[in-house]
């Protein structure tokens, strides 16, 4: 197939739309097919447009849609349409509806559907590779990594707030990867560097070097206020990295609902508690452990591959036969 790729994130850009458009091209291309990837739909002609999006891609798929009714739309949720948009925008509801197929990346992005789109819906975990040859941990310290640019729905500085209320004891230090995209958040981590003995930025590293650092950290810390199903989760149980998550649907639906490392959104002193828990009690560290790799068939590339060779075989079985004798009949491939 000829597919076209539509993520509103600019190329170079290191943000999650445009890491995730770049890692299902690759993984679409090791599959046999033909894969471009645009800022915006332009009228060229393709087999599939697959849309990161609901909202920001309207266009293209509507563009799309008028160009090439019998053809194939993939419309991928992120966080920001999942638990926001879908809600309140009229074009991003347009979208959903549109769509051959929804993609959520995470089970209990399901439910935040409407019921009569359940149906066409598949859930694709995103898929993570450790680094061949990680550092070890560093000694005489208790690195935990927060990976993800500076905004406000990623609730940047909880993790360095609540690092200051560890007791003088604790060896707990915290990096910091990820761009400020504000001279507001730019601001803020020069406070908080000034402040906090405990925090580290190490601003926007290239990916395989962010990899690395998570790869040698005790933790990854994600604190997000709303997630469709964040990477860097993937990204820390592939590389045997236990994580602290904040307790909403987008991080239940990946690590499980018993997990022992969430804490209530926004609350400092709960992840303060559980940091400081994590640093002092082996049993509860090897218990997030244990329960991080027990989940690492969930993010093997094997497995996105294959609903991702699953999906478009639904797609290839049910496509209309172009031209007007049978532009209505339904064929198997």
């Amino acid at each position: 197939m000829k597919i076209l790729i539509v993520t509103p994130a600019s190329p170079g850009s290191r943000k999650g739309n445009r890491i995730t458009a770049l890692r299902w091209g690759r993984l679409l291309r090791r599959l046999g097919h033909g894969v471009t990837i645009r800022q915006e739909y332009r009228g060229q002609p393709c087999d599939l447009l697959i849309a990161l999006h609901a909202r920001r891609s309207f266009a293209a798929v509507a563009r799309f849609r008028r160009a090439f009714p019998d053809r194939p739309v993939v419309v991928a949720l992120t966080g920001t349409d999942l638990y926001g948009d879908i809600r309140r925008d009229a074009s991003a509801r347009q979208s959903l509806e549109m769509a051959s197929r929804l993609v959520v990346l995470q089970k209990l992005g399901v439910e935040e559907l409407p019921k009569h789109l359940r149906s066409k819906t598949r859930v694709i975990h995103q898929s993570a590779v450790p680094p061949r040859t990680p550092d070890a941990p560093r000694r005489g310290v208790f690195e935990v990594c927060v990976l993800g640019h500076l905004r406000p729905v990623k609730d940047s500085f909880r993790t360095a707030l609540a690092s200051r209320l560890l007791p003088a004891s604790s060896r707990l230090r915290v990096l910091h990867l990820g761009a400020a995209l504000s001279p507001g958040m730019a601001k803020a981590v020069r406070r908080e560097l000034a402040v906090n003995p405990r925090y580290r930025w190490l601003e926007d590293l290239p990916r395989w070097k962010a990899l690395r650092v998570l790869a040698r950290c005790r933790l990854l810390v994600q604190t997000s206020l709303l997630e469709g199903g964040a990477n860097t989760i993937s990204e820390a149980i592939a590389a045997s990295v236990p994580v602290l998550a904040s307790r909403i649907p987008g991080q239940v639906g990946i690590l499980g609902a018993g997990y022992p490392g969430y804490f209530p959104v926004g609350d400092t002193n709960a992840l303060a508690a559980l940091l400081h828990r994590a640093e002092t009690d082996a049993g509860f560290y090897n218990a997030l452990k244990a329960w991080c790799q027990s989940l690492q068939p969930l993010v093997r590339p094997a497995r996105e591959a294959s609903c991702w060779r699953r999906l478009l075989g639904e797609l290839a079985a049910t496509r209309k036969v172009p031209g007007p004798a049978r532009r209505n009949r339904l064929v198997r491939r």
